[in-house]
C-alpha cells in the first residue's frame, strides 16, 4: 500500500509534498508550527489548517510537551537587579502617546519622574541627558525593534532595569527578553496595577 502524501502550502504559491511520516516529524521537532501552513491530501475538500485535523493535533502536543520540559529543566536566570539603588526616574518607550499620557500621570502621581520617548533614536539619545532607573519599552517601534533597544540599553548602562511591554508576546519573544536582560515581559493591555506591582516587585528585591 502507497504511503500517503500530502501537500503542504506556505504563503500563496509556495508548496511541496511529503509523505506523511515527515508531515508528522516537522510537526513534532517545530519545523512546522500553528498557522504557518495549510495541508491538503486526498479526501478532504480543500486546503485544511493542520493544527484543527484531528490525525496531526497530537503531534502538535508533542511538541508543546517538549518545549515545557524544556523550560522546567532551563537554570533559572541570573538576577539583572543592582543592589538597592532606589527607583526615581522612569523612561516610557512606546510610540501610543495616550498610552503614554495614562501611564505617566499615574506613575508621576506616586512620585516617579517620568520621561517618554516616541522613537528608538529618541530613547538612546536620552539617555545622554539622564540614565533612568527603569525603563518600559514597547516591543515594536517605528524606527526600530525594542528588542535592540534592550541590548543598546544594557550596554550602555548596565543599572537600568528594563522591562518590555508588547501585545504581540510569544514565548519565543519573552525568553529572547530574558537572555538580552529584561527584568520581565508584560502584555498588552495592562493595567495600571500590573506596572505598579512590577514596580513594587522590583524594589523589594532591590533592598531584600
Amino acid at each position: 500500500m502507497a504511503e500517503i502524501r500530502w501537500d503542504i502550502k506556505r504563503g500563496a504559491d509556495i508548496y511541496r509534498q511529503v509523505f506523511d511520516g515527515r508531515l508528522k516529524s516537522w510537526i513534532s521537532t517545530g519545523k512546522i508550527k500553528p498557522v504557518e501552513v495549510v495541508v491538503y491530501r486526498s479526501g478532504f475538500s480543500g486546503w485544511r489548517k493542520p493544527e484543527e485535523l484531528e490525525e496531526l493535533i497530537p503531534y502538535f502536543r508533542r511538541y508543546e510537551t517538549a518545549q515545557l520540559i524544556k523550560i522546567k529543566r532551563r537554570k533559572p536566570a541570573r538576577s539583572v537587579l543592582p543592589e538597592k539603588t532606589q527607583i526615581k526616574n522612569i523612561l516610557i518607550i512606546d510610540d501610543e502617546k495616550d498610552l503614554c499620557q495614562i501611564l505617566g500621570d499615574t506613575l508621576s502621581s506616586h512620585g516617579y519622574n517620568v520621561k517618554f520617548a516616541h522613537t528608538k533614536k529618541e530613547a538612546l539619545s536620552g539617555f545622554k541627558r539622564q540614565t533612568p532607573d527603569l525603563v518600559f519599552c514597547d516591543l515594536k517601534l517605528p524606527d526600530g525593534d525594542g528588542m535592540r533597544i534592550l541590548s543598546k540599553i544594557r550596554k550602555i548602562s548596565p543599572g537600568t532595569i528594563v522591562n518590555i511591554i508588547s501585545a504581540y508576546g510569544s514565548e519565543e519573544a519573552r525568553d529572547e527578553a530574558k537572555r538580552l536582560g529584561a527584568y520581565g515581559f508584560i502584555d498588552k493591555p495592562f493595567s495600571e496595577e500590573d506596572i505598579l506591582g512590577n514596580i513594587r516587585e522590583i524594589s523589594k528585591a532591590r533592598v531584600s
